[in-house]
């Protein structure tokens, strides 16, 4: 399928948008909004800031800003502005009118990322699905090209139809299909995973805000060369591997994609049978940026994701990773009861990895002692 956010040539220029509606998290999600654009592969030329109450029905920031915005393009030689918030259709539309250049928001900017990174088949449809449903809402009248007339013979829909409708009946068509192809492979990943519990092997997956080091992890647990960078959603496709852990056996671990506040539904949604891994994982390994000073926001902003998705459940060590940076020793903490709660490591020195080993083993034990308490009760 053609990248529904294709960018034509000199696309790459932009300004970012962003209001101030009294949040707390105002700064932190600017410089998200920040790191989000660069990832995309956008050159920031610029950022309009503004305060309100509440947005414009409109043009969302106010005709004045509006015009402000659209003389920052001019000079700095912008085609496209970025703006840190999700857009109705009908503010999209009219501010690409008034500012004749492409208009992003933030629901739009993440999908392309995922639309770049998406390398699997799975991912790819996931993603597609994504886009379609974000489409969908802009299939509004307002473009004359949708709105000529089809009809004749042999035409779909029958004489009169627009094309709108066409549109519409195409993209319906093309979001069934995609839902019905991701639902075969839930039920493949399904049967993997009863395969999995029928042997006795225990499934651990890696969750955490994006870039807080999750496929570093991975790759210093499993050995592999699985792609990371430092950059939003270096990685989206969700990989598994198994290896062995003394005091354990095999394990599978999953390498899952990061999340990030405000993840648009549409995405949580399509990456449902991907993110099905975590929720029906035996452990969870949260991977936290311990040199971010947002840390607890995002930690928050996790678990609510995880909520969502019906993992709020499955046990969770929180494994603060990037102590390199703070200056911090390797270490452990457990609970009124033994058990280990939260790590302190290092993915790129190596360092408490033995002691993230330590925890997996301690709660594998933990779970062959619960399932033999079980077979005795039953």
């Amino acid at each position: 399928m053609k990248d529904l956010f294709e960018r034509p040539s000199g696309f790459e220029t932009a300004i970012l948008v962003s209001v101030d509606f009294g949040e707390s998290d105002y700064l932190e999600s600017l410089e998200e909004l920040k790191q989000l654009s660069t990832s995309a592969g956008l050159e920031v030329r610029g950022t309009i800031e503004g305060k309100r109450s509440t947005p414009d029905a409109k043009l969302f920031i106010g005709s004045g800003k509006a015009d402000e915005l659209r003389q920052a393009m001019q000079a700095s030689e912008c085609n496209i502005a970025v703006f840190n918030h999700d857009l109705s259709p009908s503010q999209q539309r009219n501010l690409e009118r008034f500012l004749q250049a492409r208009v992003v928001d933030r629901t739009g900017l993440i999908l392309d990322i995922f639309s770049q990174r998406a390398q699997s088949h799975e991912g790819k449809l996931q993603v597609e699905l994504a886009q379609l449903e974000h489409l969908s809402t802009r299939l509004v009248r307002g473009w004359t090209h949708l709105e000529r007339q089809k009809g004749g013979i042999g035409v779909r829909g029958g004489p009169g139809e627009t094309q709108l409708e066409l549109d519409r009946r195409m993209l319906r068509d093309r979001v069934k299909q995609l839902r019905e192809k991701l639902l075969k492979l839930k039920a493949q990943r399904g049967m993997q995973r009863r395969a999995r519990k029928r042997s006795k092997v225990m499934t651990v997956s890696l969750v955490g805000y994006t870039n807080a080091g999750k496929s570093t992890i991975f790759n210093r647990l499993t050995k592999s060369n699985l792609f990371a960078a430092d950059q939003l959603f270096a990685t989206l496709d969700t990989t598994t591997h198994k290896i062995y852990i003394a005091g354990c056996g095999q394990v599978v671990i999953s390498d899952t994609v990061g999340f990030i506040k405000h993840l648009p539904h549409a995405l949580v949604e399509a990456f449902g049978a991907t993110l099905e891994e975590a929720a029906q994982a035996d452990l969870l390994l949260h991977i936290v940026d311990t040199a971010s000073t947002n840390r607890e926001e995002q930690i928050s902003e996790v678990n609510k994701v995880l909520n969502e998705i019906g993992a709020a459940a499955v046990p969770q060590i929180l494994v603060h990773n990037q102590i390199d940076r703070v200056g911090l020793e390797p270490a452990l903490a457990r609970d009124e009861y033994g058990r280990i709660v939260s790590l302190h490591v290092s993915a790129k020195t190596g360092e408490g990895m033995d002691l993230l080993r330590l925890a997996m083993a301690e709660h594998y034990q933990l779970l062959q002692k619960q399932s033999t308490e079980e077979s005795a009760f039953a």
